[in-house]
């Protein structure tokens, strides 16, 4: 009976390390490939343009060839088109944070007639792809003559984010009700009980999704590429999109230093910010 126990166990353990070294091995082949794209960019920036077009792939570059850096700065104004990026982004994340955070706490807290009706409604508009509504919007911001600026790209963010909500209200969720009713004992309004006790709760989630928002505004390219013109409000992405064009040739070193340099405060930010994400995903889970 003993011997049999300990087969078991052994058999079992044999199984658990297989299967542990199985999604290692599947995970670190994922990264692997997630990865690649990024060095061979870098690699890339690194090597002379008679290197890259070279038909003898190599993966490192032969040298540090570092102008390739000081070429990008000389054809696109990188700092420039970063600053008119981060000045979107901000303006955005104010408003989709905010908002979102307002409708969540009221789908969340709140018990009224068509509740789940609208929630369903909001949760349906985030099965339209923007290319469906794209040329009704821009039709709609060229009638009132807000194209070439940043008010399109900005202003809607203030009706908030269907997907920010849903994660938003997943989360508010989970908040204890004992908060909620000693507030309300003490006299505090529904305003007082949404900014002094569920924000600072919600602080990791918050985080998180103003992380989504930044992201998705820095990589935004098709919006931005809709609305402006005037090469002095381009963001970093239609630099990116317009470097070939403005230095009047083809220059793939140059163009993957500004791209590297481009992806530094992206990664800067989720490195510093990454216990927040993590913490904010975790939670916003439903109970059940």
């Amino acid at each position: 009976m003993e011997k049999t126990v300990k087969q078991v166990r052994s058999a079992h353990f044999r199984k658990k390390t297989i299967q542990s070294v199985l999604i290692h091995t599947g995970l670190l082949l994922g990264s692997v490939v997630m990865l690649l794209p990024f060095f061979w960019m870098i690699s890339t920036s690194l090597k002379t343009e008679s290197e890259i077009i070279n038909a003898n792939i190599s993966f490192f570059p032969k040298g540090f060839f570092i102008q390739n850096f000081k070429r990008a700065f000389e054809i696109i104004p990188i700092f420039s088109y970063m600053w008119n990026t981060v000045v979107i982004a901000i303006l955005k994340i104010f408003g989709e944070v905010f908002v979102s955070a307002a409708v969540a706490f009221g789908f969340a807290r709140f018990k009224f007639k068509g509740r789940n009706l609208l929630f369903m409604i909001l949760l349906a508009t985030m099965m339209l792809p923007y290319e469906v509504t794209m040329i009704p919007t821009f039709i709609m911001w060229s009638m009132l003559g807000l194209t070439d600026n940043y008010t399109p790209l900005i202003l809607p963010a203030y009706f908030g984010s269907a997907s920010f909500i849903f994660f938003l209200k997943m989360y508010f969720e989970t908040c204890p009700k004992d908060y909620e009713e000693s507030a309300y004992i003490d006299g505090a309004n529904h305003m007082q009980i949404f900014t002094r006790i569920f924000i600072p709760l919600a602080k990791p989630a918050l985080i998180t999704i103003a992380l989504w928002a930044f992201m998705g505004t820095w990589n935004d390219l098709l919006g931005q590429l809709i609305y402006i013109n005037d090469p002095a409000k381009y963001t970093i992405q239609l630099g990116l999109a317009s470097f070939n064009s403005l230095s009047g040739e083809i220059l793939w070193g140059p163009l993957m230093a500004a791209s590297f340099i481009a992806l530094v405060p992206i990664l800067a930010i989720l490195l510093y910010a990454q216990k927040y994400f993590v913490e904010g995903v975790k939670m916003s889970g439903i109970k059940g």
